[in-house]
């Protein structure tokens, strides 16, 4: 059987709405054009953000202009760094749409930090319930470690279908399961429990509704919203959408700075909070003898230590970027680019008949975001090792990520892992990674995942379609050279 060619346009840029874009082209060309040399193609911006040369510049200027020291002080540099971290804040809040009077921002290391922030200090109380999407990535699942030591209970909401969405009847359900007494209602914090979940997931690209927020408020919890993934490429309005608490990753939205993220918190649902411990800047008074402390009244109680005052700034350089180019428009691109991306994938098919590739996730691109994962397929149905295209995507030139994404929901909802097999394969002795995936008798580790972002172009799409089709369509399985065994997921 001949290979059938698809439909789709040979190239997005034929796409209705395509040119309407193409200020982003212009930016790859000037701002951008670091990521053209040596042949080189980025296509996990779902792993990171890229970052202009205009970033780049401002921070340098900036340094070398000024003199800044610890905000903790009260000084010159210490006031002119202060100043500039209060700036971050504030456009931080006008980025989101968030009044002033009801949220505040809390700068952490990244995501993961600000996630952390939430589970060591909410009051997960015995009969309090901590509700979560099998697609949580891990650093909203590792929350559950910190309910489980209180006494609460986790709850998990599935995935269902190809697709890996999540049925809004089974998230009433699983929310409603954790009712409590009489008492559990909204106000009353950690009566009912904590509900988290990503507005998108890190591994299908799903895009979960941000009214959910409203359907768990209504159930009497407060709502931690994982945005890592969806704020570089969608609009977040925190004066719509109320979650109590949003993490992100600024390196995600603009590629930098590094080592900086937040959480954006309600005031009402941050002054809740009970940290376990103080550090230095997060306390008014403390006393060795007396064996006591008062923690400041603002978000500053959660910003342990000196603050990272050299890079926060950027923070409010690269919103202002951000907002230069419109969040919109980025969308659109990023929209255009998946979609094409998708059809032509599922369009392929060996000469045996069979597909080239396999989508975990919508095959369209609607209720979903610039993040693509699948696996390759050898003629005869086998699947391709994704380290064997880590391998030679590489070699080819090509940045994507391989692996499982820290995302072991989603993965087990792909590969069709049941609880009951999980639970009777974990009990043998099981060491290593290649020996789980034994245990379960899964064919392989993983995915491959490629996301586009703020500076994708048609190009990076269309090259990388030619990789899959010259390499992987009617290739036999072969042996080939060993491949190195797999250290984590």
């Amino acid at each position: 059987m001949a290979t059938r060619e698809p439909a789709t346009p040979t190239s997005p840029t034929a796409w209705p709405g395509y040119s309407a874009t193409s200020r982003i082209d212009d930016l790859r060309a000037t701002e951008y054009h670091h990521l053209d040399r040596n042949g080189q193609v980025y296509l996990d911006y779902a792993g990171a953000g890229v970052a202009a040369q205009a970033q780049v510049r401002e921070h340098h200027d900036r340094l070398l202009a000024g003199l800044y020291g610890n905000p903790h002080s009260e000084n010159p540099t210490s006031s002119a760094a202060g100043s500039l971290v209060e700036l971050a804040r504030r456009a931080v809040l006008d980025f989101f749409r968030a009044d002033q009077s009801e949220y505040a921002v809390v700068f952490t290391p990244n995501a993961s930090g600000a996630c952390r922030l939430v589970g060591e200090a909410y009051d997960f109380r015995r009969g309090a319930s901590l509700v979560l999407t099998w697609d949580n990535h891990n650093s909203v699942n590792g929350v559950r470690e910190y309910a489980r030591a209180a006494g609460a209970t986790t709850r998990y909401v599935p995935l269902s279908g190809p697709d890996l969405r999540v049925a809004e009847s089974d998230l009433v359900a699983v929310l409603d399961a954790g009712r409590g007494s009489l008492a559990a209602r909204r106000g009353r914090f950690g009566a009912r429990g904590l509900f988290a979940y990503p507005a998108q997931s890190n591994f299908s690209g799903v895009q979960h509704p941000l009214d959910w927020v409203e359907v768990a408020h209504q159930r009497g919890y407060d709502v931690l919203l994982d945005a890592a993934a969806f704020a570089p490429t969608n609009r977040l309005d925190l004066s719509v959408v109320k979650p109590d608490f949003v993490c992100l990753s600024w390196y995600k939205l603009f590629g930098y700075p590094t080592g900086v993220g937040a959480l954006v918190a309600r005031r009402d649902a941050l002054a809740r909070l009970r940290r376990p411990w103080f550090a230095g800047g997060t306390i008014r008074a403390v006393s060795v003898q007396g064996d006591w402390h008062r923690s400041t009244d603002d978000e500053s109680a959660f910003e342990d230590g000196t603050l990272n005052f050299l890079s926060i700034p950027d923070v409010e350089f690269g919103l202002r970027w951000l907002d230069t180019i419109g969040v919109d428009l980025v969308h659109t691109r990023v929209a255009l680019l998946t979609e094409w991306l998708l059809e032509r994938l599922t369009t392929l098919r060996h000469d045996t008949g069979g597909p080239l590739v396999q989508v975990y996730g919508p095959t369209t691109g609607a209720g979903r975001g610039g993040t693509v994962a699948f696996n390759l397929r050898h003629p005869d149905g086998t699947l391709v090792d994704e380290r064997l295209v880590a391998r030679e995507s590489a070699a080819a030139g090509f940045s994507l990520r391989t692996g499982c994404f820290c995302n072991p929901g989603a993965g087990e909802g792909a590969f069709g892992i049941r609880r009951e097999s999980v639970r009777r394969r974990l009990l043998a002795r099981v060491d290593t990674i290649d020996q789980y995936l034994d245990a379960l008798r899964l064919p392989t580790g993983g995915a491959v995942r490629v996301s586009f972002g703020l500076a994708s172009t048609a190009t990076d799409a269309e090259r990388f379609v030619a990789f899959v089709q010259s390499t992987y369509l009617n290739r036999d399985v072969g042996v080939g050279s060993p491949l190195p065994p797999r250290l984590r997921c």
